[in-house]
């Protein structure tokens, strides 16, 4: 007969709740702090709603009104080190965060605030209706507010995509040798996503000071938790992962507050991750001023009873019973708060001409809980003089590269033959030399003697701690090197084994990494390198193959490097890890053992940003290529008397116009030359471009020569009739100098 035997998890999972000798315990001040935050954050996201439902808020407004207390509880545990994350639904997080940092010494809802506060409340209120005196300039709006000073390091709108950042977060406050720790706020919903679950396990595994905070409101939209998930404890997922996990009631602010010390204690004594789930209920819809009942989806009663549970009541009742605060004064402070959001707003806002017919408008003087937008003659909209500039558009999308401003570009060392795996491997031990700041990850990059090829020959050796071997999880280990790359202490390298993982990590890579400089104002950098190799032509099929250019350039914020050979693989890795912005360095299998031009005795000089190489002159056809394609295309140039141009700096705002350029204009003819999949095609862009700039100087339209349809085979034949050579490039210029 089978024995069974209960398994218990090896790390604590309990449930929290606060008594009434807790809150006779409180320290007065800390529940008056509570109760000013608590009354603020209501009567911003009222006054938030009000201009929603006026049409003075472009795009969503995801109000957190009835979630407070779990953000108010836990961030006032937080010391002023500590950084947080949050979801679309967080305007509640990143105010408790920034009104901690102007006030350190706690606030008072009876007392008029701060200059300082009413600062952070206009900048926050005019940053949701995407105006230029917010954060970042009104790009962010609603879901991405950001302030680094203040430790809140970005909310966001893909569900689940901060989590890894918040990792990577943690781990720069470990590495830095600091006791601070890193809290992300997710949803219900968020814990289900793939990059969360990755996120825990990568955590778990590393130990990093991170809090996971979920704050459980019940509803992903309109969708109840017991539909989507068989547990819905949904604190229950972080014992499996050996992830220490508390529950509570957060609409009680003092229990959520005594959880989050505890969950501290854990974090700073190097315990590794915690799990917070926090019970909430948000009053509203999803998005703007209706509940949810208005949907269909909750009914009028349940709402009833989870009112009935607010948290600014419960803390006002408590004050009042310990006799800090009087009936009247607790009443009095909310008013308070109402008047400061409706001065803030009038800031912001002035009569609207046309007496709002078209536009919206709020009703002029309309407090907190009013009808906004009652009556023409009294509406009105955003002041002109508010909005940000339509040129600011595209400013910020990548950085000036004034880094480069001290960069050596001149090469000080010897040519010789060398291997090009060789380059690779040298130039980043140089760079973990001479820079503390590089990190590197990946999967294997540890172990095989330098990863599955042999680029990071000897760093772990040499750099135990700076040298960090991966979970197979792309999307959560590329948004940990995307956190510590937004942290600015660290350099990280992240090496994918095949450019098809990119897409694995899509939302990382595109949503977060690409986007964050130009999402949140412009203003910080970036600086993360992604190492990837292109596998064409190796027998690894249709998922291990691809040439990911054509759509990394599509893709806004990254600059891409193609280093064709060791010389300039060591210069254009130097640049890329100088480079304050996020950049992909693209590798290729065939390359890795050939061998040709590299250097010796210099390993730091830098390839200038954006400067092409003419691998051979000629005058029928300039041949732009990249990459292996390279090699196949000066194998059989001089036939045509072609011009090769190995462009090395493959996105839009790197691409060398002024070496390309001159090229068409003594040939006339122009030939784009890579291996990969008509598809995902480089070239097509870059065709059109080129015609658009170039048309009166060309004698015929852009030619190019790329791979099939079908992405690689692992059939050699299959493969070999997939991808284009030497022989595809010969035809075509033949075809072009007939």
């Amino acid at each position: 007969m089978s024995e069974h035997h209960r398994l218990d998890p090896a790390v604590p999972w309990v449930e929290v709740r606060a008594d009434e000798a807790d809150w006779d315990a409180a320290d007065p001040a800390l529940l008056t702090t509570m109760y000013g935050q608590l009354v603020l954050l209501r009567a911003f996201e009222e006054r938030v709603l009000e201009l929603a439902k006026a049409g003075l808020v472009h795009g969503p407004a995801h109000s957190s009104i009835g979630q407070e207390g779990g953000a108010v509880g836990s961030v006032l545990a937080l010391a002023p080190g500590d950084t947080v994350n949050g979801s679309h639904r967080g305007h509640h997080q990143f105010l408790a965060k920034v009104l901690s940092h102007v006030e350190p010494k706690g606030l008072d809802p009876r007392q008029d605030v701060s200059p300082e506060t009413r600062a952070v409340l206009l900048k926050s209120l005019a940053e949701i209706c995407g105006l230029d005196r917010g954060f970042s300039h009104g790009r962010g709006g609603s879901m991405h507010l950001q302030w680094n000073e203040a430790g809140a390091i970005g909310t966001n709108a893909i569900v689940g995509g901060g989590v890894p950042l918040a990792a990577g977060s943690a781990w720069a406050h470990r590495q830095a040798g600091t006791s601070s720790v890193a809290v992300t706020y997710f949803g219900d919903g968020a814990v289900n996503i793939g990059s969360t679950l990755e996120t825990f396990n990568l955590a778990a595994a590393w130990k990093l000071p991170l809090c996971f905070f979920v704050e459980n409101n019940g509803y992903a939209v309109s969708t109840g938790v017991a539909e989507a998930t068989g547990e819905p404890r949904l604190s229950g997922r972080g014992p499996g992962f050996g992830i220490a996990s508390f529950k509570v009631d957060g609409m009680d602010a003092l229990a959520v507050h005594l959880t989050m010390l505890e969950a501290l204690e854990l974090l700073r004594s190097g315990r590794g991750p915690v799990l917070i789930e926090a019970d909430v209920y948000r009053f509203f819809h999803q998005n703007g001023p209706f509940p949810g009942s208005a949907f269909g989806y909750r009914s009028k009663e349940e709402e009833r009873e989870w009112r009935a549970r607010d948290p600014l009541d419960q803390m006002a009742g408590h004050l009042v019973r310990r006799g800090l605060f009087a009936p009247e004064e607790a009443e009095e402070a909310r008013a308070r708060a109402s008047a400061l959001m409706a001065g803030i707003a009038d800031t912001l806002l002035e009569p609207d001409p046309g007496h709002g017919q078209e536009a919206g408008g709020v009703q002029a003087g309309g407090a907190s809980g009013g009808a906004p937008g009652a009556g023409k003659a009294g509406r009105r909209r955003i002041k002109p003089d508010e909005w940000p500039d339509p040129s600011f558009a595209d400013v910020g999308i990548r950085g000036d590269l004034s880094e480069f401003a001290d960069a050596r570009f001149a090469f000080q060392g010897t040519l010789g033959e060398q291997k090009f795996i060789d380059a690779v491997a040298a130039v980043m031990a140089r760079r973990m030399e001479t820079d503390p700041g590089v990190v590197v990850m990946g999967e294997d990059v540890h172990r095989l003697g330098g990863g599955t090829n042999g680029a990071t020959r000897g760093l772990k050796e040499r750099f135990p701690d700076r040298v960090l071997g991966t979970p197979i999880s792309e999307n959560a280990f590329a948004g940990l090197g995307g956190g510590i790359a937004m942290d600015g202490r660290f350099r990280p390298v992240v090496e994918f084994m095949y450019a098809d993982f990119m897409w694995v990590a899509a939302d990382q890579l595109f949503n977060q990494i690409g986007k964050a400089r130009h999402m949140f104002g412009g203003g910080g950098a970036v600086p993360f390198v992604l190492r990837s190799k292109v596998a064409m032509g190796t027998g690894y099929g249709s998922q291990h193959s691809m040439d990911p250019a054509g759509i990394l350039a599509t893709a806004p914020g990254w600059r891409i490097a193609a280093p064709s050979t060791p010389y300039d693989y060591v210069g254009l890795m130097n640049s890329a890890l100088r480079c304050q912005d996020p950049v992909v360095v693209l590798e290729h299998v065939d390359l890795y053992g050939s061998v040709g031009e590299g250097p010796a005795g210099d390993l730091d000089y830098c390839l200038p940003v954006g400067r092409a190489a003419v691998r051979r002159t000629g005058a029928a056809v300039t041949v732009l290529t990249y990459l292996a394609m390279t090699r196949h295309v000066l194998e059989v140039a001089g036939e045509a008397d072609a011009e090769v141009i190995d462009l090395r700096w493959l996105d839009r705002a790197s691409l060398d116009w002024d070496t390309v350029g001159a090229s068409i204009r003594k040939t006339g003819n122009v030939l784009i030359a890579e291996q990969g999949a008509l598809g995902t095609s480089y070239g097509g862009w870059l065709a059109d471009e080129i015609q658009r700039r170039y048309f009166d100087w060309l004698d015929q339209p852009v030619q190019r020569v790329t791979g099939g349809e079908a992405s690689p085979s692992i059939s050699r034949v299959l493969e070999g009739a997939a991808i284009a050579g030497a022989a595809e490039v010969a035809a075509k210029l033949a075809e072009m100098t007939r």
